[in-house]
């Protein structure tokens, strides 16, 4: 079985070796490289393979915003996951459109960061739920980011199986419908709502109340 190759991007050392020895005990894992900023990432992307990249959000010289957004135009394979302090919620929604496909808070425990990584490494997406509290509880939304979006019934009940995880075939499947019929739906749903990504779907269903966590 070919392993995920992961980069870890953190400003902070200690941290980095600590996480990096708790993933080498995992052997479907295989850290390729580190770097303590987006920069170093940008460069390190020329040498290393990555199929997923643990990203700091704050970091000097070239934020994991930023850092995500070109890591991308060089790789739109790769899936990047976010590393969050509390307090850096209003971050997300730019982390979401710049493609981060996943968010775990630092502190969480090796499990949980496991199961992220095998997430979004199968096309998927992964949200801290203590995360997902904070975002609900913290982040302040402008006027016109509060409009929720006409969807039909149809189209919200495909965005809720978007949430619980489900990919077009297993939402197909369980709606009794034709894969085009959800390729089309999401389609409409990402233009509908503003969003670049499924983790940018999760969250605009989570700030309209279309779901509960």
């Amino acid at each position: 079985m070919e392993k995920t190759k992961i980069i870890i991007v953190d400003d902070h050392q200690l941290f980095r070796k600590g996480l990096r020895l708790l993933l080498e005990t995992i052997p479907e894992f295989e850290i390729t490289g580190e770097a303590s900023n987006g920069e170093e990432l940008i460069d390190l992307l020329g040498e290393q393979n990555a199929n997923v990249i643990l990203m700091d959000i704050s970091m000097p010289v070239l934020d994991g915003i930023e850092a995500t957004a070109r890591a991308l135009e060089i790789d739109p394979g790769l899936n990047i996951i976010a590393l969050s302090m509390y307090g850096e919620e209003d971050y997300y929604y730019r982390m979401t459109e710049a493609g981060a496909k996943g968010f775990l808070l630092k502190d969480s425990d090796i499990s949980e960061v496991r199961d992220a990584i095998f997430t979004v490494s199968r096309g998927g997406t992964y949200f801290s739920q203590q995360l997902l509290q904070n975002v609900i509880r913290k982040i302040k939304y402008r006027e016109s980011e509060q409009k929720s979006a006409k969807l039909s019934k149809r189209e919200k009940e495909i965005l809720l199986k978007i949430c619980e995880g489900l990919s077009n075939h297993e939402i197909a499947d369980a709606l009794y419908i034709s894969k085009r019929t959800v390729d089309k739906h999401r389609a409409n749903l990402l233009e509908k709502t503003g969003s670049k990504n499924t983790a940018s779907l999760i969250l605009y269903a989570i700030r309209n109340k279309l779901i509960e966590i």
